[in-house]
């Protein structure tokens, strides 16, 4: 629905408090990129989504490739942080594929529109009473933003800023400021793989949420859980195909999906004392935890494949 076909009313606009600690509160935003600028985001090897992150201090996933957000050929990317965090890579982001646009077309084209992933008991917020707020938001940021009709089949709509870069990024400042402000929406944290269809994903999403919740739990007692680290990890030999990929696919999707940067060691690169390869994965730590994760998860269905065709061929 367009942003102001809410009822009217006299009611002043509601304008987000300012909470002293509001910039410091954990808080997200996902967004859409459409499936051929997503190569310029993530960057050969995860270059630039991981210079991103180190000069944002934010943690950016992206779905994996054709993972689409429902009806669009769009994937999603999740950004969490602080709100400062947040915002820094949101315009880093913002910025590439405008020049990247700007470099193909060969005029001063821009990306003219972003289509920002929101909850729908998060809509109401947004618009306010009467369509105070988001007319406010209008106002404020000179951006065009428009939510999409609710969807009975989705938990969350479609909000679209239209206008230049910088009235784009004032417009999500106001509304992701909005957003934090709200106790349950950092605990809507989702996994950019979250609208798959494969149940096996639960496994994924259950231990990316473990990890936000460790991370903000440290957040308070450290900072090492923002800190760039690096582990290896051992995969045996047999298996180390299912992690690789044809052509490295797999590598490159657990990498996309994540944001790790992941360096297998070549034959006879064993763990000492093991047939196991050495598997190095660099990145935030819930980067790490994340690739972990969806690494043990392919390794332990090729060994449960495995066991069975062993025992079909021994009952045959």
């Amino acid at each position: 629905m367009d942003s102001t076909e809410s009822e009217t009313t006299d009611e002043s606009p509601e304008e987000p408090s300012q909470e002293p600690d509001s910039s410091e509160k954990p808080t997200h935003i996902r967004f859409l990129v459409p499936k051929a600028l997503a190569g310029y985001v993530i960057g050969k090897g995860g270059s630039t989504i991981t210079q991103f992150q180190d000069h944002s201090g934010a943690q950016i996933l992206l779905s994996r490739n054709q993972e689409y957000f429902p009806g669009t050929t769009c994937r999603i990317v999740v950004m969490s942080g602080t709100t400062v965090q947040v915002l820094t890579a949101f315009q880093l982001v913002l910025a590439k594929l405008h020049c990247q646009l700007q470099a193909e077309d060969g005029s001063d084209v821009e990306l003219r529109r972003t289509r920002v992933v929101i909850p729908h008991s998060s809509c109401g917020s947004i618009i306010g009473k009467g369509g105070a707020t988001i007319r406010f938001f209008i106002e404020n940021s000179k951006a065009g933003i428009k939510i999409s009709p609710l969807d009975f089949e989705l938990s969350d709509r479609l909000l679209t800023l239209s206008g230049t870069m910088e009235e784009q990024m004032r417009a999500i400042a106001l509304i992701l400021t909005k957003l934090t402000e709200e106790d349950d929406y950092s605990q809507q944290m989702h996994s950019p793989n979250s609208y798959r269809k494969d149940l096996g994903l639960r496994n994924i999403l259950h231990a990316w949420k473990s990890v936000k919740s460790r991370r903000s739990l440290g957040s308070k007692q450290n900072h090492k859980e923002d800190s760039y680290n690096s582990v290896t990890i051992g995969v045996s030999d047999e298996h180390i195909g299912v992690v690789i990929g044809r052509k490295g696919s797999h590598i490159m999707e657990i990498s996309e999906s994540s944001g790790a940067r992941i360096k297998i060691s070549g034959r006879g690169g064993f763990l000492p004392g093991t047939t196991d390869r050495k598997v190095t994965i660099s990145g935030f730590q819930a980067s790490i935890d994340l690739a972990v994760s969806i690494i043990e998860r392919k390794v332990d269905k090729a060994s449960k494949r495995r066991a069975k065709d062993e025992t079909d061929m021994d009952t045959d």
